[in-house]
């Protein structure tokens, strides 16, 4: 555990003691080696489910694919952040990379942590690189805004959190998952343990985020700069559904009441938050509101409860952040020559960036869950439990699939085909760092089918 951390930690100070030259390169390839060594959790031998334990961490089949993604990202984001702040003075640069290997080693605690206090100070804890890298790289004047809903909405959904764990230690002696799940389930039957359930669960959803708790996220991912955007797709949103999981272990027997009003949030916001997506002018907002939608299924397919919905929730999840960071990146690359969001005022590219194209094919094409990518898999196994669980849902899930077909390929027609505008005259050329960029995106996604049970969880 500690040879992924201690690394990290020390990646700090080698930030602010590297010549200015050599910054970026040093700092990419020490978080490539931190990002390799990482695989090696993957492979887990241990009869328990826990390995690599100490007092504090450890990691199971649920976290570690979770964990080697947050070690992935962090060379994508230096190598996405690279041109966005380069007109800045050398210092700044410097505390822009402290933020996001900070937020690192926020992450792997988080993930790791086997006590649920510890998990919830490093859950609070990435609130605050996150805020300063929004409202401070943001590109926008709106990012104040952002970073105010971004604050208040997770400061709302976790504090009752707080109160919750600080009544489950009172009631059980002990907060570590290592025990918690042998202890007697409780006997839930006022109105203040439903209270509790809620309290328990709230701050998972808004992190989601949970349709009708999910206007910080448009906001958030629009606003924040490259790095900021992917980061908050690929793993900020996986905390929500990693500690859902974590929690419903001790919230029987509750939740096959309590749960459903959740499940028809989560799945009206596949509906909702899709035909959202279908009128977006905004290619950043588009791509935002698509992560809404794919969490709505992660969070149905939690609370359910049925082995196959966790196996297809962190499935997804994995597959959802490769893929949501690729498309940032993508929306990035053409945000940084044309300097426009809008749409319609950039299109035809495919007569500019002829090899971009291919990225964004692919990646629209996973996005919409193409077989036999990750993704797909992820939703046939969560549309599977559900319709199990109430035939009814096959309504939702199925309009939502087909709605997530519908906006992914009008992105990929909008940004790609068609006229090129008469305003764009001269567009820089596409740089090897941003096809290795997007390499590392989708070839991970792509080999996975070969190997899917890396991330299959506790079914594996």
């Amino acid at each position: 555990m500690l040879k992924i951390l201690l690394p990290t930690i020390m990646l700090v100070p080698t930030i602010w003691a590297v010549p200015a030259k050599y910054l970026w390169s040093t700092t990419l390839s020490y978080s490539l080696i931190i990002s390799l060594i990482s695989l090696t959790w993957l492979k887990s031998s241990a009869e328990s489910g826990w390995s690599f334990l100490s007092p504090y961490m450890a990691t199971d089949p649920l976290s570690t694919p979770l964990l080697a993604l947050t070690c992935w990202l962090l060379p994508l984001m230096i190598l996405a952040s690279q041109n966005h702040t380069a007109p800045e003075p050398i210092s700044r640069q410097r505390t822009y990379i402290t933020l996001l290997t900070s937020l690192q080693i926020f992450l792997i605690m988080a993930f790791s942590a086997t006590e649920v206090i510890m998990f919830y100070i490093m859950f609070e804890a990435t609130l605050i690189p996150t805020l300063v890298i929004i409202t401070r790289w943001g590109n926008q004047t709106e990012r104040l805004n952002a970073g105010t809903y971004f604050l208040f909405y997770t400061l709302a959904g976790s504090l009752p959190l707080h109160v919750a764990l600080l009544l489950l230690q009172n009631n059980t002696g002990t907060l570590s998952l290592l025990t918690l799940q042998y202890t007697p389930s409780m006997q839930l039957s006022s109105f203040a343990d439903k209270l509790w359930w809620a309290g328990c669960l709230l701050a998972f959803l808004v992190k989601m985020p949970l349709y009708g708790a999910h206007l910080w996220l448009p906001k958030a991912h629009v606003e924040a700069p490259i790095a900021g955007s992917m980061v908050l797709a690929a793993v900020l949103l996986k905390l929500g559904g990693y500690g859902m999981m974590r929690m419903m272990i001790m919230l029987e027997p509750l939740t096959k009441e309590l749960s459903y009003p959740f499940i028809i949030f989560a799945l009206w916001g596949v509906i909702m938050t899709g035909s959202i997506c279908l009128r977006q002018t905004d290619l950043k907002s588009l791509i935002a509101y698509s992560s809404v939608s794919h969490m709505g299924l992660v969070a149905a397919g939690i609370l359910i409860q049925t082995s196959w919905g966790f196996t297809g929730a962190l499935i997804l999840m994995i597959a959802h952040g490769l893929t949501s960071s690729a498309l940032f990146c993508l929306a990035n690359t053409n945000y940084e020559r044309t300097h426009s969001r809008t749409m319609i005022l950039a299109r035809g590219l495919q007569m500019v960036l002829p090899l971009m194209t291919a990225w964004w094919f692919i990646a629209s094409l996973a996005n919409l869950a193409l077989p036999p990518l990750p993704n797909l898999m992820g939703e046939l196994m969560i549309i599977t439990s559900l319709f199990h669980w109430s035939w009814w849902t096959i309504a939702l899930t199925g309009g939502g699939t087909l709605i997530t077909a519908g906006y992914s390929l009008y992105m990929f027609l909008m940004t790609q085909r068609g006229p090129l505008p008469a305003h764009i005259i001269s567009l820089d050329p596409t740089h090897s760092r941003e096809h290795l960029l997007m390499a590392l995106h989708l070839l991970p996604l792509i080999l996975l089918i070969s190997k899917p049970e890396l991330i299959w969880g506790w079914t594996a």
